[in-house]
Formats: C-alpha cells, sequence, structure tokens
C-alpha cells in the first residue's frame, strides 16, 4: 500500500480544536504514516505545535510529526525544541526555512534550511528523519530553476532523509523536478504534496503567494460550475484524484495531503483512489 500522510495546522481556538479533532478522527482510518503539524509564520504557534502532535500521539495515538522552522528563532529556541520533541517520543522533523512575516525585522540565527538541517544533524546525529521542502514549479523567491535546484541539494548535502513537495497540479512539473534531482545524484524520495480543491478563492491565494499554478482550464470549468456547490466538489475531487492515479503510475513514493484541517475534500480523493 503507498504510504500516505496528513498535514494540520494548530488550533489556537476551542472550536478550531473540536473541528481538528473530527478530521483525524475520520482520515486515521486511512492509515496515514504520519500527521504533520505546522509551526506557523515566524514562530507565532510556538506553544502551538508541541501541543498539537503531543495530542495526536496522546489522544489519538498517531504518530505526530512537528514542522519546524528558523525564522525568528536562536539556536538555543531550537535546540530547545529538538530536545523537546525528542521528549515526546517524536524521531521525525519537517525542516523548514519559513516565510518572514510583515513587520519582523529579525531573520534568526539561521537563515535557510539546509542551516537547520545541518543543526538538527549535529546536535541529533541520525535520530531524527528529516523532511524538507521541494519546489517542483520553482520556489517563488528563486533567481532560476537551477538556483532553486542548487539549494535543495544543499539541504540534501547537509543530511535530508527525503522531501515532500509544494503542491501543484502538473504532474510534468513534479516529474521533471524528480529527473533533475536525480541528475544530480540526489536519491532521497521525494513525495508530492497533494492539495484537494475545497474553496476556489481561498486556493486562488495560496497558490499566488507560493508560486503553485493552477492550470486555466481547471480555473475556467470551475467558473463554469458557478454556484453548484456539489458539481464543484465532484469536479475538483475527481481532477485531484485523477493526478493522484498519474503521481502512483509513475512511481511517486506517497502521497502527502495538505488538508487545512478538513476531512471530506480529502475523503472524497481516497475513496476515488480506492
Amino acid at each position: 500500500m503507498l504510504p500516505i500522510s496528513f498535514e494540520f495546522y494548530p488550533p489556537k481556538t476551542d472550536e478550531q480544536r473540536e473541528q481538528l479533532d473530527r478530521s483525524v478522527r475520520k482520515l486515521k482510518a486511512y492509515a496515514p504514516e504520519f500527521m504533520s503539524v505546522t509551526f506557523g509564520a515566524g514562530g507565532s504557534t510556538l506553544s502551538h505545535t508541541p501541543e498539537t502532535v503531543q495530542h495526536l500521539r496522546g489522544s489519538h495515538g498517531m504518530v505526530g510529526v512537528p514542522h519546524l522552522t528558523c525564522v525568528g528563532g536562536s539556536r538555543e529556541e531550537i535546540r530547545h525544541l529538538l530536545k523537546l520533541y525528542r521528549a515526546l517520543g517524536c524521531n521525525r522533523i519537517v525542516a523548514l526555512r519559513g516565510d518572514l512575516p510583515s513587520g519582523m525585522a529579525r531573520s534568526g540565527d539561521l537563515r535557510y534550511a539546509n542551516e537547520l538541517v545541518a543543526l538538527i544533524r549535529q546536535e541529533h546525529d541520525d535520530y531524527f528523519h528529516i523532511e524538507v521542502a521541494a519546489y517542483p514549479e520553482t520556489h517563488p523567491q528563486a533567481e532560476h530553476a537551477q538556483a532553486d535546484l542548487r539549494h535543495f541539494k544543499l539541504k540534501v548535502d547537509a543530511g535530508a532523509s527525503s522531501a515532500i513537495t509544494q503542491y501543484f497540479y502538473n504532474t510534468d512539473a513534479y516529474f521533471r523536478f524528480v529527473d533533475d534531482v536525480r541528475a544530480l545524484g540526489m536519491d532521497i524520495p521525494i513525495i508530492p504534496g497533494i492539495m484537494p480543491i475545497a474553496n476556489f478563492n481561498q486556493l486562488r491565494r495560496f497558490s499566488e503567494a507560493c508560486g503553485a499554478e493552477i492550470p486555466r482550464w481547471i480555473v475556467q470549468r470551475l467558473r463554469a460550475l458557478g454556484d453548484d456547490a456539489e458539481a464543484i466538489r465532484d469536479f475538483a475531487a475527481d481532477v485531484v484524484a485523477q493526478l493522484c492515479e498519474r503521481l502512483i503510475a509513475g512511481g511517486a513514493p506517497g502521497l502527502h495531503f495538505y488538508t487545512l484541517n478538513l476531512a471530506k475534500p480529502t475523503q472524497a480523493i481516497l475513496q476515488r483512489l480506492g
């Protein structure tokens, strides 16, 4: 069975906690390899992430995997979090640069994800399985695709175990990225990140920020469906399920779903995949 995993963000209110629990209860039925928990811009969810990881492990019996970013944090703060996660029994980390929030002047002691990966390896050797980010359609701040590949190689050379991609809707971009990575001598697994289409306006905002392209034909079909919510849900699930089928057929090592703390859009895709 192909490994799958789910990503959640840490809840901050009682209503959000109830929503998270409902989604986790539904999605854990698919036996995910792990459930990851985002960190938040500039560490704004510094305490929420460990709490959510512990909750996933303690209340739901799931493998909770924390995201860790270097933006806005000191080496000592990062060392503290690593010790905390190790004490919680976590042996997997998603190591990211993170985005500097508007108005925050200090970027932290570490500037790039490869420096964070190197610190984790220096402090904890091979204890943690380290996931890093990959960008099949190129990081929005990269000068060009080759520069982005060089940055990715720095993370791999620093000790990354595997990578999870930014979401995309063009499988050619993923397979070309994998080919380019392999041509540079890197053999770590590169897991496609999958974004269900639940709210098109929200997805468009995300995509503008992260550089993920929404194909024009998808945009036009969604516009043509107007306010027919059921038709939009069915079309969206069909499109993303077909994307997943092509990735699986092409040898993708797993699928990582960005749930946005919702279960139904991801369930609809998994049901179509059987």
